[in-house]
């Protein structure tokens, strides 16, 4: 599975342990950045993670700030995102499976690294279920449609 990740500065530790540990696991990792943990904008990557996923560049998206919260507004704001920040895995899973979330966000001042990694796994390994959800996945897909001009 093909997964972009991007992340501020915040989360530019974490984001290459992430990279290297999900690697290993077999996972292709596109990494569009940050490449220093120089100060930067969260909104700058999370709108490239979201940006990349609806081109088609990865199938899903890892996106990471201080906090998690500004880096998935920024990427919920990419038409045909549906970003979720989430600070552990029984989330991350139910965001594929009920919400089928293309993008994951959390926060590297909020969980340790090895959470990190099992939220990411958790969400990475979910499917979408369907049925009664593909219904309310369809009703985020109209919203989407209908705010934007």
């Amino acid at each position: 599975m093909k997964i972009v990740m991007g992340s501020d500065h915040a989360a530019y530790d974490l984001r290459i342990k992430l990279v290297e540990r999900l690697r290993a696991d077999g996972y292709e990792i596109v990494d569009l950045g940050t490449d220093s943990p120089e100060s930067t904008d969260y909104p700058i990557w999370g709108a490239k993670v979201g940006n990349a996923v609806v081109a088609g560049e990865g199938e899903l998206g890892i996106a990471i700030c201080g906090s998690g919260v500004g880096i998935s507004i920024a990427a919920n704001k990419v038409k045909g995102v549906r970003a979720a920040c989430v600070s552990e895995t029984y989330s991350a899973a139910m965001s594929r499976k009920h919400n089928n979330a293309n993008v994951l966000c959390f926060g590297a001042r909020v969980v340790g690294d090895d959470v990190a990694y099992e939220i990411c796994l958790a969400f990475l390994e979910a499917q979408f279920e369907g049925e009664r959800h593909a219904r309310r996945v369809g009703q985020l897909i109209d919203l989407d449609e209908s705010l934007h001009c």
